[in-house]
């Protein structure tokens, strides 16, 4: 699935308020960071990443695994915070509702 230009920007401005759910360490992409991620973008759809690295590209680096391995579309990166957002599928939360 991807997303337009005024989808990032309307997905970058919803997610100026989020704090990291979920923070990358030194060992990198794991199984665990995966599922956390996997779960907190069924249950948020946009979820934001801290990742513990040395330098930005790095993070950019990170956040592209991380969104190819989810399924996610990654948003933005920005220093060492990465946004991702993927469509859930669960019926019982409200979903965000993207600009044509």
């Amino acid at each position: 699935m991807a997303i337009t230009g005024k989808q990032v920007r309307q997905l970058r401005s919803m997610a100026n308020n989020l704090k990291p759910t979920v923070i990358v360490g030194k060992e990198g992409v794991t199984a665990n960071i995966l599922k956390q991620v996997n779960e907190g973008l069924e249950a948020h759809e946009l979820i934001k990443v801290s990742v513990l690295c040395e330098t930005g590209s790095q993070a950019a680096e990170a956040g592209r695994e991380i969104a190819d391995q989810a399924e996610a579309e990654l948003v933005q990166v920005i220093g060492k915070r990465v946004v991702l957002y993927r469509e859930t599928t669960r019926d019982d939360i409200e979903k965000i509702q993207l600009v044509k």
